[in-house]
């Protein structure tokens, strides 16, 4: 399937130490020839971190996609009735971010997007990076499962021995998971390896 001139939105939530493997793979969505509106969650916008100033991010998204990034909810909102999305990705999707949209609760301009996109009734593609997925988000990590409009990006333990209840998108498949979101399917098989083998004990 073409991405070519497709409207993705990208939201980012505060995962911080997994941005920098998001930004080349919005790059290959670009690459597609896929338009990619950056959206980033509050967190993103106010927090440094070792693993980049804020500002740093955000310049980057602008650099990548053209665009100036998405900050607020009422610049967010539109994308229901206006300008709507063909797709909305978020990744990395934090167990906050998750609990929250679980929930329905929009506070902030990710969450929004995604609102708006599921009320056209357009697939939101979610990028779960989180260390509590297997422990009291579950319950919403499995709501969202079953959730209509909603698919993941495959996930697997990212380190089962020190995190056991951690979850991490494999985020090479994000291209493949967009395009098969496109399709009203899921990309298969959902649940993979994803520690290296010389972890295993």
């Amino acid at each position: 399937m073409s991405l070519a001139g497709k409207r993705i939105g990208f939201g980012l939530t505060g995962s911080h130490h997994t941005h920098s493997q998001v930004f080349p793979q919005i790059e290959k969505l670009i690459e597609e020839q896929a338009e990619v509106i950056p959206i980033v969650s509050y967190t993103v916008q106010t927090t440094d971190t070792k693993f980049g100033k804020a500002t740093e991010h955000i310049e980057r998204l602008e650099a990548i996609t053209g665009k100036k990034v998405v900050k607020t909810i009422p610049e967010a909102e539109p994308f229901g009735p206006k300008n709507p999305l063909d797709c909305m990705v978020i990744a990395p999707l934090t167990g906050n971010s998750l609990s929250k949209l679980s929930n329905a609760l929009t506070d902030n301009p990710v969450l929004m997007a995604a609102k708006s996109t599921m009320r056209n009734q357009n697939p939101v593609l979610l990028g779960v990076t989180t260390n509590d997925a297997l422990g009291l988000n579950g319950i919403n990590l499995m709501r969202l499962l079953n959730s209509k409009y909603i698919y993941f990006i495959p996930f697997g333990q990212d380190d089962p021995f020190k995190k056991p209840n951690s979850l991490a998108a494999k985020l090479d498949y994000l291209v493949d998971s967009v395009k098969y979101a496109l399709n009203g399917k899921q990309l298969q098989p959902l649940i993979i390896p994803y520690m290296d083998e010389n972890m295993v004990k």
